[in-house]
């Protein structure tokens, strides 16, 4: 059974709101590694329309964007040609290299879980509570900046019971930030 990993940018005060990280060529090399260790990517439909607009490659121009360094493109690169799955109840199609999620969360998700492979990966804040209600999250991954973003969202607000968490790793990032990553106990 190949696992499902999960990452999130946290504030020191919980904040995941994706404009309050420090973006820096340390974190996109982190994020790309991550992604490139597999199989695929897992969405919901806010986070997979977040990151097609701002990381698909332009069609037929091969232009990256004016706002995109060239430290992002390694990231980008990966990201674009990362397999999807996406998890929503309102598209009616997706592309970008995905395919949609259907049916009973629990249930579509051990499917994929099932398959052989090296992983899944997922990111956002509403897509993995609901994963971590059902028990599905392997590998926890808490990128903390040293910022204190004074507002939300934050994370599991509302879980319906603790998950203790074993720390099996810890990476500094050059601006600060602490990569830390755990599994559950038990």
């Amino acid at each position: 059974m190949q696992p499902l990993r999960y990452s999130i940018n946290v504030t020191l005060d919980g904040c995941v709101d994706h404009r309050v990280g420090i973006a820096d060529e340390d974190l996109h090399r982190h994020a790309a590694e991550n992604i490139a260790r597999a199989d695929a990517l897992l969405f919901g439909r806010i986070t997979y329309e977040m990151m097609e607009e701002a990381w698909r490659a332009p069609a037929h121009t091969g232009v990256k964007p004016d706002w995109m360094d060239d430290w992002m493109l390694p990231f980008a690169r990966t990201i674009d040609a990362a397999k999807k799955y996406v998890v929503s109840r309102t598209l009616d199609r997706v592309d970008w290299n995905a395919e949609l999620v259907r049916g009973d969360l629990g249930e579509a998700v051990a499917r994929l879980k099932r398959q052989p492979g090296r992983g899944l990966f997922v990111g956002g804040v509403t897509l993995p509570f609901a994963l971590a209600e059902l028990g599905l999250i392997d590998e926890y991954e808490f990128i903390v900046h040293p910022r204190v973003a004074g507002h939300g969202p934050t994370l599991f607000a509302g879980l319906s019971k603790m998950i203790d968490l074993k720390l099996v790793d810890r990476v500094e990032l050059s601006s600060g930030a602490v990569a830390m990553r755990y599994v559950p106990r038990g």
